[in-house]
């Protein structure tokens, strides 16, 4: 374990900046390392991630409160740095105190649906904070993996990788493939294909035989749904019946409504 005994107090310092820089999807992209902030997300990363780990940096107020979270970094021989808390918000405002960088590992392919019951496909799912909370929903619910295809937000992300609250070093997310081939794959690995559409006609309380097989959840664009070409791709349309006013739900609820009943039904 290397620990630096001396504190990080320049709030302008190169190292600093550097670390800031990851907020920015060039640098990220051009380091290939990612900013996780906050306590339960550097938790989840040094617990479940240790490799990723490039450096913690934490203010003493936080090693305090985190000494589970400190334990484990040192005891992983993790690059520990101390710092005050003005340098902890200069590196990230949403640091609370304590962050860390961590390396992109290489992407997992979709070989990752072999063997799958559960898994969520995502074809353009562009918010980051219902991105990361549909992996967050995704893990709860016992899935094997997430597939964001292309056209969706980039997962390492801050706000993403937030929004896991860990859970983005609980299961492999898939990027960068198209949805055909997520759907393909899905198929071939022995799942369905179900879309999440509120226009649909079968309701996915009605749909329990159904869902007791190996199921790949489809949830389209926050705004707009599933495409006429994505929906033709599913094996299956399900809706979630509305009984109030509102017009819908939004796709993170309605990810949790789908794959909970599928989780019940797998069981």
């Amino acid at each position: 374990m290397t620990e630096r005994l001396d504190v990080l107090d320049n709030p302008r310092s190169t190292r600093v900046g550097n670390v800031a820089g990851l907020s920015r999807r060039s640098a990220r992209q051009r380091h290939r390392q990612f900013l996780v902030e906050g306590p339960q997300a550097v938790r989840e990363l040094v617990s479940h991630a240790p490799g990723l780990v490039r450096d913690v940096y934490v203010t003493d107020a936080v090693a305090t409160r985190e000494r589970a979270t400190v334990s484990r970094a040192r005891a992983a021989g993790l690059y520990l740095h101390r710092v005050t808390a003005e340098v902890a918000a200069a590196m990230s405002p949403d640091a609370q105190g304590i962050l860390a960088v961590a390396t992109m590992p290489p992407p997992p392919g979709l070989e990752v649906l072999e063997g799958a019951r559960l898994a969520v496909l995502l074809p353009r799912v562009s918010d980051p904070g219902n991105a990361g909370t549909l992996i967050r929903i995704a893990d709860a619910a016992g899935a094997a993996a997430v597939v964001a295809c292309h056209g969706s937000v980039e997962v390492t992300s801050p706000k993403v990788v937030r929004a896991t609250a860990g859970s983005l070093f609980h299961l492999p997310v898939v990027t960068g493939v198209s949805f055909a081939d997520a759907v393909g794959a899905a198929r071939a690995a022995g799942l369905q294909v179900i879309g999440a559409d509120a226009a649909s006609p079968h309701s996915v309380f009605g749909l329990r035989d159904r869902l007791g097989a190996p199921t790949a959840w489809v949830f389209g664009h926050e705004a707009h749904g599933l495409s006429a070409p994505e929906r033709e791709l599913c094996d299956l349309l399900a809706a979630i019946p509305i009984h109030g006013r509102a017009e819908s739900l939004n796709v993170a609820a309605a990810a949790a409504v789908c794959l909970y009943a599928s989780a019940e039904s797998l069981d």
